[in-house]
């Protein structure tokens, strides 16, 4: 039983039962996720021991209703613990990841459960079900199949004790990361080390360093990507090799934090549990659910477009290593030159200083003028600022979401800048799912890493950040609009290569020009951004593709290699094996590093992209023929907002994602705009 004063023990009072944050504290974990355990493990004995003949009713729609304590706590825990995490969060997040391992195998492996689903299955044809029922008792079925409920009980048993140990293997991995990240960070002595960053960076970069007791120094902190924004400006060649050199060191120094061996364990027991489940790898295994199906189709994509890619980033390096030689002469091109120099490129082709840009884009306006109005336009959306609901965090502000007839959709809660309890990245998730089966409704968290200011001082965001804060507002909307009845189905409950697609699509309208216009001024002078410039940025988008192609593509190979390893392969140099991985798919670039390196690929070790970092440019396929029919259909337009939620955004999960494509564009998708987009026409 859970104490009555526990704020889990009953559902939240709060608006779309917002988590009451202002009563919850660290002690509260343990004793919920113990009774919420314990309590969905009763529901699931229930519904598998019903003497009642096995219906859609008792068994599937029974299992979406089970475990409700756990849903809640759950929903809270692993938001904080990725983004205000305390020692204590950290101890219990690796106590739990093996008993919540050993909790869904007790699901997925109860032979009476299984036997129900099984049931119904066979006899789908005859249940008179309509299609959101039917394709949800098809994806219990799969879903049981692939955690190996058909496995006989001596090969579950090695099952099991694999997913504890990975489980286990994961959350090490991700708390390394962070606290290597948090050690690795840069401290500097002198302001004049850091010319070229502006006077809001170097003001921001003091206040780090005070916060973490050195007063009168300076700390660049680390972003979670091999490429750290700061290293475009720095002036002093010194210390941008600083930058990347801690950067790349993540994971990967022999201390306590290293990831090494982690790595080699991860991937040589995700490759038996493959093989127990009848796959060659991992990646077989991953992919044979995404909208891919095959490692080849996924690793085809990728090995088609990376020679062109790697063919226009040696054109690009070439160009700037002549611009290192007039600076430095006789000096290599090297990885924390590239994008010093390309910015330079930017400023005299382009007549494009992304740094100069910054003042236009003030992190208020960005938001209200740029992100919410586009969404206001395409689908009728308002949001207001609620100041009286509680935050996880003083940073945290809180939106409730209004649709065009006046009913609440939601909760927005947005947590843009970076802490030391906070891992590196963006992203978006839920502390509520919605679901009409349940009777709730969204409340959706963007998190990203902006650095912040000093007290009084605006916000001032990077294009990139820019970018960014429309794309992960993108998977804000794609589960704020989610209309589906069973929460399995919810917004971005869909396959990986698929969940993307959506968020990437919002970006389009960060350059869209009336939206442009609308937030991008000058935060002192409100003067808008000068005429030309949405000229130049679109002509430097293409810019610098090579790199940003090649980098990405050395990734995603990288990850396929990994995981493409079977039961017998062996590693035993993780830094030698990516390497020669590298070398082998075409993208090992000296000054071009891959997005992330091993011993700090964090989506692929710790998140949930094992074997699926290539869903990105998968799903780019569908966002560049989704923003040409946009513009072919006149672009901001409410019908065409409309048109994308009814068809796509709403549905999440409860229709085959590549059915749902094609009767939103009215045909398959095409590859033609993703190459023209990134200048690979070559490909």
């Amino acid at each position: 039983m859970i104490s009555p004063d526990n704020p889990f023990a009953v559902p939240s009072d709060l608006p779309y039962e917002l988590p009451p944050f202002d009563r919850i504290s660290d002690e509260h974990y343990r004793p919920a996720f113990e009774a919420g355990l314990a309590e969905h493990a009763a529901d699931v004995e229930r519904i598998a021991d019903d003497p009642a003949e096995p219906t859609f009713e008792n068994t599937i729609a029974a299992l979406e209703r089970a475990g409700a304590l756990l849903t809640r706590v759950s929903g809270t825990f692993f938001n904080i613990s990725s983004s205000n995490a305390t020692d204590e969060i950290q101890e219990i997040q690796a106590e739990l990841a093996p008993k919540l391992a050993a909790h869904a195998d007790a699901i997925h492996l109860n032979p009476r459960l299984f036997a129900r689903i099984d049931a119904l299955y066979r006899n789908r044809a005859e249940l008179g079900l309509n299609p959101e029922e039917l394709r949800l008792l098809e994806r219990r079925y799969t879903d049981f199949s692939r955690a190996g409920a058909g496995l006989p009980e001596e090969d579950q048993a090695k099952l099991r004790a694999l997913n504890e140990q990975l489980s286990t293997l994961q959350t090490r991995f991700s708390q390394n990361l962070l606290r290597d990240t948090n050690d690795l960070a840069v401290v500097l002595d002198d302001a004049s080390e850091l010319a070229g960053l502006g006077e809001s960076a170097i003001a921001a970069a003091a206040q780090t360093a005070a916060e973490r007791g050195l007063e009168g120094k300076y700390v660049l902190t680390l972003t979670l990507p091999t490429a750290q924004a700061a290293v475009a400006s720095l002036e002093n060649r010194a210390v941008r090799e600083r930058v990347f050199t801690a950067s790349v060191s993540r994971g990967n120094r022999g201390n306590e934090y290293d990831n090494n061996a982690i790595v080699e364990e991860i991937t040589r027991l995700r490759a038996e549990r493959a093989a127990l489940l009848g796959y060659p790898n991992h990646a077989a295994y991953v992919i044979a659910d995404e909208t891919a199906k095959t490692v080849e189709a996924a690793g085809g994509l990728l090995e088609r477009l990376a020679p062109v890619a790697v063919a226009n980033a040696r054109t690009e390096a070439a160009e700037l290593q002549q611009l290192l030689e007039a600076d430095v002469p006789g000096a290599t091109l090297q990885p924390w030159d590239w994008a010093y120099y390309a910015s330079k490129v930017e400023r005299e082709r382009f007549q494009l200083d992304t740094a100069a840009l910054r003042p236009y884009f003030e992190l208020d306006r960005v938001l209200h003028d740029g992100v919410f109005t586009a969404a206001n336009r395409l689908y009728g959306l308002t949001f207001t600022e609620r100041h009286d609901l509680p935050k996880y965090h003083p940073q945290v502000r809180i939106f409730e979401v209004f649709d065009a007839d006046g009913s609440g959709l939601g909760l927005f809660l947005m947590d843009y800048y970076t802490r030391d309890s906070k891992r590196g990245g963006a992203w978006m998730n839920n502390f509520v799912d919605q679901s009409r089966l349940l009777g709730r409704r969204t409340v959706v968290v963007n998190v990203l890493n902006v650095t912040k200011p000093r007290e009084g001082e605006p916000t001032l965001l990077s294009l990139d950040e820019v970018r960014t804060a429309f794309h992960e507002f993108g998977h804000a909307l794609h589960s704020l609009l989610s209309s589906v009845e069973f929460p399995t189905f919810t917004g971005t409950n869909v396959p990986r290569d698929f969940v993307e697609y959506p968020s990437q699509v919002n970006e389009m309208w960060m350059l869209w020009p009336e939206i442009l216009a609308n937030y991008a001024k000058h935060h002192e002078t409100g003067e808008p951004l000068p005429a030309g410039q949405v000229e130049l940025l679109e002509a430097a988008q293409q810019y610098g593709e090579g790199f940003r192609t090649t980098e990405y593509l050395a990734a995603a190979l990288l990850d396929l290699a990994w995981h493409r390893l079977g039961p017998d392969d062996r590693v035993e140099d993780v830094q030698r094996f990516e390497a020669e991985a590298l070398e082998k798919a075409g993208v090992a670039l000296e000054s071009v590093p891959p997005r992330y390196r091993t011993t700090y690929f964090n989506h692929v070790f710790a998140g949930g992209y094992s074997a699926g970092y290539y869903s990105y440019i998968w799903s780019e396929v569908l966002d560049a023929d989704t923003v040409e029919w946009f513009t072919e259909n006149g672009g901001l337009k409410r019908e065409n907002g409309d048109h994308f939620r009814a068809t796509l955004l709403g549905r999440g999960g409860s229709v085959d994602p590549m059915e749902a494509f094609a009767t939103f564009r009215g045909r398959a998708p095409e590859i033609e705009p993703l190459l023209k987009r990134r200048g690979l026409s070559g490909a």
